[in-house]
């Protein structure tokens, strides 16, 4: 007899005996004992999930008579009937498995539908199972869907796919959809380790969870696998020669990168590469090997209960899960998957590998961090020396206490650049209030030295107890080593001078400028102290940017040579009443009338243009004509060149400037207005946010 592969031989017979699709098995087994069937089933998966073992399962449930012949619709099939036996050899007349990718079109189905019309032959039900069924034609899927809807009552419909998208929601919406989920591996290798048994093969453990993780939620890719390595392994299972079949990098050699990582070893970073290149391993799995090792590092951190306490590999991973910050395995992680895309794009896939390592390293601190735990801080344990960044307080004598005390004073010093924001929130809307210089307090002493020279590797020290790297949150520029001095104060008496006191010490002032200046503003004794008179003079001011302390910079548009004359003015009424278009309106409306004879036959009509493109012929023709047919008389137009001072165009750019420069006079008029920039020096109105109604 000849060999049966395992796939085949080992396939699900029995709802029990399939694997990791209990969600189906309890709805069929449901259904089938109520007897609520339903005439139309589909599957979807990816491949190797078990699609064609249900849909056997299921025909043999509804064709099963059992052991002694009198048995009827059942969950159990019997496996032993003549109708079990026949469609577990696929030679069951009433059951039949159409492939639709070879049988795609509306031919051969509508043969298998004419077909539908004749009772069973020898079985209970006749079940029609369409594999591959998105790879239908449409006009074949329009050719089944009324017996779809309808089937006669001893006719079941099975259909499978592996792209559900592609299949058109009027058949979806005929159907009972099931949909069968990737294999664990876990099931996987509980699954294989159950065959092996049974054909007595050894295997290790560690080969056959490579195996499982290959399979990539396929069980027939599992068990093929399981062939060709018991035929590359002589009859036997041991991880390096699986681990060879699949290609796949040793563990050492990831084991020996992550530390290399974790310690920031370039060195043995770039070894570790040139090793994998004198092997032969592949870059891109050696990504996927680190990709899966950084996941089992932060189930780890996150829930250490959740991993294989049998798996081998997660004991060496324990330690890195202790010296990683959560953050950086994350990021670490992120980089091992964007990086296998990056391969293709490499001069070659080792150097885009070393390249992808370097940039994991290049977020590494010179040398190793462990992670401070939880409580220290004192000299027993807490966060790592300024020496070496490796080393707790209790390995480098107390030095840990210095570093903390380090970090904080540059946390200190730093922390007045937020107070302004805070103090501004918190102070009421009120005018400013100064501190004379008698009663002003004394400006604070400079940070101390020391600060100024603590080492970066003790500032960015993780706090105690913390899990993550604070090299990779957002933090303030470094202090200086000597504060600033204090910004020179009016000395103008208040109201209340103990109030004032109070909030100078509570809320220090931000003099600075706003993004949207390049000077700082005047002095608030320099500033306008009352309203503007006039919105003339206002609007005037405002254009020149000669008064209002700079408060705002106009946007109307500048001066423009204009002189009115009674002929401009009449030119203006009359051309929008032309009704032109396109260049010719632009010939009109930069034009100036210095001439308009209507007294004269025909009349006569002079423009003044400057632009030697308006001034041609074929648009000069077009305007005469729009002005004859509009005066109902002949026209003789002229057009000549010369500057116009006196157009349409000059009269509307002056018309919008000076909107423009009423809409600005009135806003910086408003008393609202006023009173915000007389509380707040360094108020300014943003350019161009002012326009006319």
């Amino acid at each position: 007899m000849s060999y049966q592969v395992l796939a085949r031989k080992y396939r699900s017979r029995t709802f029990e005996e399939l694997m990791g699709q209990e969600h189906v098995v309890q709805a069929l087994s449901n259904a089938l004992t109520q007897q609520r069937l339903h005439h139309a089933y589909l599957f979807t998966g990816t491949r190797g999930v078990g699609k064609t073992s249900v849909s056997r399962i299921l025909a043999k449930s509804l064709n099963c008579t059992g052991a002694d012949g009198q048995g009827g619709v059942t969950a159990q099939p019997c496996g032993v009937c003549p109708a079990c036996r026949d469609i577990d050899a696929g030679r069951f007349v009433d059951y039949v498995e159409l492939d639709a990718a070879s049988n795609r079109g509306v031919e051969e189905i509508s043969q298998l539908l004419d077909q539908a019309v004749y009772k069973p032959v020898v079985g209970r039900f006749k079940v029609y199972m369409i594999d591959e069924v998105h790879m239908l034609s449409n006009t074949a899927f329009n050719a089944m869907l009324k017996t779809l809807e309808e089937p006669p009552e001893y006719l079941k419909f099975v259909l499978a796919t592996t792209d559900p998208q592609k299949v058109p929601v009027t058949v979806l919406s005929r159907c009972l959809q099931f949909n069968l989920r990737p294999m664990a591996p876990s099931t996987v290798l509980k699954h294989l380790t159950h065959v092996l048994s049974v054909e007595n093969v050894p295997a290790e453990q560690g080969a056959l969870r490579l195996l499982a993780r290959a399979a990539r939620g396929s069980m027939r890719d599992a068990l093929s696998l399981t062939d060709q390595a018991i035929a590359f392994g002589c009859g036997q299972l041991q991880e390096a020669t699986v681990r060879q079949m699949l290609g796949s990098v040793d563990r050492g050699h990831v084991l020996r990168i992550l530390q290399a990582l974790a310690q920031g070893d370039g060195p043995a970073v770039v070894g570790s590469v040139e090793q994998l290149r004198d092997l032969g391993l592949s870059a891109s799995g050696t990504l996927e090997d680190l990709a899966v090792a950084f996941q089992n590092i932060a189930i780890a951190q996150a829930a250490p209960g959740a991993l294989d306490a049998q798996d081998a590999e997660l004991a060496d991973l324990l330690p890195l899960a202790q010296a990683l910050p959560a953050d950086e395995v994350q990021l670490m992680y992120s980089m091992a998957l964007h990086g296998r895309a990056e391969l293709a794009l490499a001069p070659d896939e080792y150097a885009g590998l070393t390249m992808v390592l370097l940039r994991m390293l290049a977020f590494r601190p010179q040398g190793p961090v462990t992670p401070t735990p939880a409580g220290g801080g004192s000299a027993g344990g807490g966060a790592p020396s300024a020496g070496n960044p490796g080393m707790s307080s209790g390995e480098s004598g107390g030095s840990g206490g210095v570093a903390a005390a380090s970090a904080l004073a540059v946390q200190e010093a730093a922390a007045p650049a937020l107070a302004p924001a805070a103090a501004v929130q918190s102070q009421p809307l009120a005018a400013p209030v100064v501190t004379p210089a008698a009663t002003q307090p004394p400006p604070p002493a400079a940070a101390p030295q020391a600060a100024a020279t603590v080492p970066a590797a003790a500032a960015r020290a993780p706090a105690a107890g913390s899990r993550f790297s604070d090299r990779l949150r957002p933090r303030l520029s470094e202090a200086p080593a000597v504060a600033p001095e204090p910004a020179p104060v009016a000395e103008r008496q208040p109201e209340n001078s103990r109030a004032a006191a109070v909030q100078a010490d509570e809320a220090p002032s931000d003099d600075g400028p706003p993004p949207w200046l390049d000077e700082l503003p005047p002095a608030e004794d320099e500033a306008p102290s009352g309203p503007v008179q006039g919105v003339e003079e206002l609007a005037e001011s405002v254009q020149t940017d000669g008064g209002n302390g700079g408060i705002y910079v106009s946007t109307a548009a500048a001066a423009v040579a204009l002189k009115l004359t009674e002929l401009g003015q009449r030119w203006a009424e009359l051309m929008p009443q032309l009704g032109l278009a396109a260049l010719t309106r632009e010939l009109a409306w930069q034009a100036e009338c210095v001439a308009f004879d209507e007294g004269a036959q025909p009349l006569q009509c002079r423009l003044r243009v400057e632009r030697e493109s308006l001034r041609q012929s074929g648009l000069k023709d077009k305007l005469q004509a729009a002005l004859a047919q509009h005066l109902g008389r002949p026209v003789q137009l002229e057009v000549e060149q010369g500057v116009a001072q006196d157009s349409p165009a000059l009269r509307d750019t002056m018309a919008d400037r000076e909107r423009q420069q009423r809409a600005e006079a009135i806003i910086l008029e408003d008393p609202e207005v006023q009173l915000l920039l007389s509380q707040y020096r360094s108020a300014r109105i943003v350019p161009g946010s002012i326009k006319p109604v």
